[in-house]
């Protein structure tokens, strides 16, 4: 994430290719126990929450939770800001809230079969939970007033308008009520309840976000995070990184993501995370082979 590696690897003869290609999350949280300086959280929502940049203005499709991360994180740089904003209900923060880290998900890494089912009973699972009462990023308030007084004292600027956040969460609500609504998150979420397991453990029933039985009203300042690079340093096929003269640098290989044909360029700026995971694998092979093959001789 920080690029140290990759200039070590520079400074010793190593090309870096592509280094406009970033990884961002665009749910990001401060994380409020911190295990490296700078440590952020990535909330993996469900479909309900709605988006809001940061002066309270709901982003269009796809800038949905969940959706398109390259078409939300343009939107909220175009604002300006560097931050937006869920809202939400408790609710809401129940069903689709998790958390990306191994220790945010101990029941998972545990491989505990009976923690891991508790995560359909009611309540915000503990992490969530955790981040909701010590977390600096979250609000939350009984009514929409104190929730916007609220993210406005947070942020110590007044950008957030009641009465336009009113007005735009007002006409979501009513699309809720219509079966025939045609808000484009309002069809993706019944859309995604449609599937048994996501209906289960991962949406949200629909209701209308200022219902106060589904309350207390939440609204979470969201952090842009850098997850990693997606330039890297130029291989051959072997894995040996090639120099500025194209010439590979002696005993210095790269395998996965950071390998030139891995994460640094075969995948292009717009890749899907999952897609890495053979690349990764074929690069290590390859390379893996090859410092035997180079170092046997």
């Amino acid at each position: 994430v920080d690029g140290r590696m990759l200039g070590i690897t520079e400074a010793a003869g190593g090309r870096v290719v592509n280094r406009d290609r970033m990884w961002h999350y665009t749910e990001g949280l401060r994380n409020w126990d911190p295990i490296w300086d700078l440590h952020g959280i990535r909330i993996l929502p469900g479909p309900s929450s709605m988006w809001f940049d940061a002066r309270g203005r709901r982003f269009p499709a796809p800038a949905f939770p969940g959706f398109d991360t390259l078409a939300t994180l343009k939107a909220i740089t175009d604002t300006g800001y560097d931050h937006s904003w869920f809202v939400l209900t408790q609710s809401i923060v129940e069903k689709e809230f998790a958390l990306s880290g191994s220790e945010q998900n101990p029941d998972l890494t545990g491989k505990d079969v009976r923690a891991t089912l508790g995560r359909i009973r009611p309540g915000a699972p503990g992490p969530v939970a955790a981040f909701m009462e010590h977390g600096e990023d979250f609000v939350v308030a009984d009514t929409l007033p104190q929730l916007v007084a609220g993210m406005n004292r947070l942020t110590g600027e007044k950008l957030v308008s009641l009465a336009e956040l009113e007005r735009q969460i007002v006409a979501r609500d009513r699309e809720i009520d219509n079966p025939f609504a045609k808000d484009l998150q309002v069809v993706a979420l019944r859309g995604a309840r449609r599937y048994r397991g996501d209906r289960l453990v991962r949406v949200a029933s629909p209701h209308r976000i200022l219902d106060p039985k589904h309350g207390p009203l939440i609204a979470v300042r969201l952090n842009i995070l850098t997850r990693k690079t997606l330039g890297g340093l130029q291989t051959d096929l072997s894995g040996r990184v090639l120099g500025a003269d194209g010439a590979p640098v002696p005993g210095l290989y790269a395998a996965g993501e950071v390998a030139g044909f891995g994460g640094g360029g075969m995948h292009g700026y717009r890749s899907l995370e999952g897609t890495f995971l053979g690349g990764c694998v074929f690069s290590g092979r390859q390379t893996g082979r090859a410092a035997a093959i180079a170092t046997a001789g």
